[in-house]
């Protein structure tokens, strides 16, 4: 059933399209959550040091960051659906480079190509969410789309410990092929075709190069410590970006106008600090639960488990409540659930227990993490104009990436996680009590700055107005 020239959750078309864009998205999640168990065995295989693990885990996040912008802006002009499948086809291939690597370098230069395809098919997922379904339905489907992509991420770990432990750990790669096949199928099937039909002008191919390289020097700069050019070369690589934007509007990858509502702003804000504690956790936990825990793969990600049921169970209700009530309340408490649960998970140490301290732990995030995730993201389309559907998600989903990218760079050499420590028991567990602490902490900022700029309910009516 359609109205308005959109379509309803409920019909049959929109099932097929929230099948579709969840299992694109989720394709992206899942890989990097799959990939977080199977590093120890990589690193070991590989002959790779702390630092690799991080490029491992960083290359993919960098080219992500760094390009999805353009992502969203591609689809905007040339068309969502098709975008969202050549960034899928792209995974794919990048993902069996990956599998096919030998030696830490070459896993690393395809993680960043794997990226790229993430650039692509990631901000497609919700801009078409955003496009094709009635207002009404909006949240809703985003709140689907959250929970059952938040189960995909939680779900990764279960499937690398399994894959790790009876394949291999090349398998956390390969298994992308088939889920990237019924992506396409499903895809080219059932999901119309949408774009701005008011796009017009030159791409700001500046903008991303700016971009991208402003992230590369940053990043680097933090995980080789030692290396302070690359990292002050990088942040003025983004002042130069910052100033392009500001200079190259309407055209510039980052319409300067889309942050003339404050709330988007500051929603963005929340999503840098929120998802820099997140990336933190999901980086270390898996490997403190096997070096540390002496958990086997399989126990590892199984240990996730909880957070996977809730976020399938809560998710779209929390949609919902945050499109009736508001969504500053689900957001404060929920971030705050979530630093709860990382001040449980920094108790985790040598032989834990599963039921007294990692199930306590997880299951803390997992309820505050299905609270926050979709008033979040169904907050930040509302707040932009609906032709800056694809825009908007990606400057989201880049400021997410960013936050996770710059956290595993600067965190573990800070608390003590470098060369060797992943083979180091005693000094991997100091290093990760003080790291979940460090999140802990970010997450409190987050929840403040939530309850003191969301003051309205920003789901209720129209979304406001972004004018050019």
């Amino acid at each position: 059933m359609e109205q308005n020239g959109h379509i309803q959750v409920k019909s049959a078309r929109g099932r097929w399209i929230l099948s579709a864009t969840v299992l694109g998205s989720g394709l992206a999640l899942l890989d990097s959550t799959v990939v977080n168990v199977a590093l120890p065995f990589l690193g070991k295989e590989l002959n790779a040091a702390m630092d690799g693990l991080q490029w491992t885990v960083n290359a993919y996040t960098l080219t992500l960051a760094g390009l999805i912008l353009l992502g969203g802006s591609l689809g905007d002009r040339y068309g969502r659906r098709k975008i969202f499948l050549i960034g899928t086809v792209w995974f794919a291939v990048a993902s069996a480079l990956c599998g096919l690597s030998p030696n830490i370098e070459f896993l690393i230069g395809a993680r960043a190509l794997q990226g790229i395809g993430g650039a692509l098919l990631t901000p497609g997922s919700l801009a078409i969410i955003q496009a094709s379904f009635v207002k009404q339905d909006r949240p809703r489907a985003v709140g689907v789309w959250s929970g059952l992509g938040g189960v995909a991420s939680a779900i990764g770990p279960l499937l690398g410990g399994w894959l790790v432990q009876t394949a291999g750990w090349r398998w956390a790669f390969l298994i992308n092929l088939p889920f990237a096949l019924l992506v396409v199928l499903v895809t080219l099937r059932h999901v119309p075709e949408s774009r701005d039909e008011q796009a017009a002008g030159r791409f700001d191919v500046l903008g991303s190069v700016l971009a991208a390289l402003a992230l590369a020097g940053i990043t680097y700069g933090l995980i080789e410590r030692g290396a302070p050019v690359p990292l002050i070369a990088g942040a003025l690589l983004g002042v130069a970006f910052v100033v392009t934007e500001r200079r190259r509007s309407p055209d510039a990858l980052v319409p300067v106008a889309i942050f003339r509502n404050h709330v988007f702003t500051a929603v963005n804000v929340v999503t840098l600090i929120m998802y820099a504690a997140m990336g933190v956790v999901f980086f270390l936990l898996v490997i403190q639960l096997q070096v540390v825990s002496g958990f086997s793969p399989i126990a590892a990600g199984l240990s996730m488990l909880p957070t996977t049921i809730l976020m399938m169970l809560l998710s779209s209700r929390a949609g919902e409540t945050a499109r009736r009530f508001g969504p500053r309340w689900p957001m404060t408490l929920g971030i705050l659930l979530a630093g709860a649960g990382f001040v449980l998970m920094s108790m985790i140490g040598p032989h834990a227990s599963y039921p007294l301290l990692v199930l306590p732990a997880v299951t803390v995030f997992g309820l505050g993490l299905s609270a926050a995730v979709a008033p979040l993201t169904a907050t930040v389309l509302a707040t932009a104009d609906e032709r800056y559907a694809g825009t908007a998600s990606g400057v989201n989903n880049a400021v997410a990436r960013t936050g996770s990218l710059l956290a595993v760079a600067a965190v573990p050499p800070l608390v003590g996680l470098v060369g060797d420590a992943f083979e180091n028991p005693p000094v991997f567990n100091a290093g990760f009590r003080s790291a979940m602490l460090i999140s802990a902490v970010m997450m409190a900022v987050a929840a403040a700055i939530t309850f003191f700029t969301i003051r309205t309910n920003v789901l209720a009516g129209e979304p406001e107005a972004v004018s050019t």
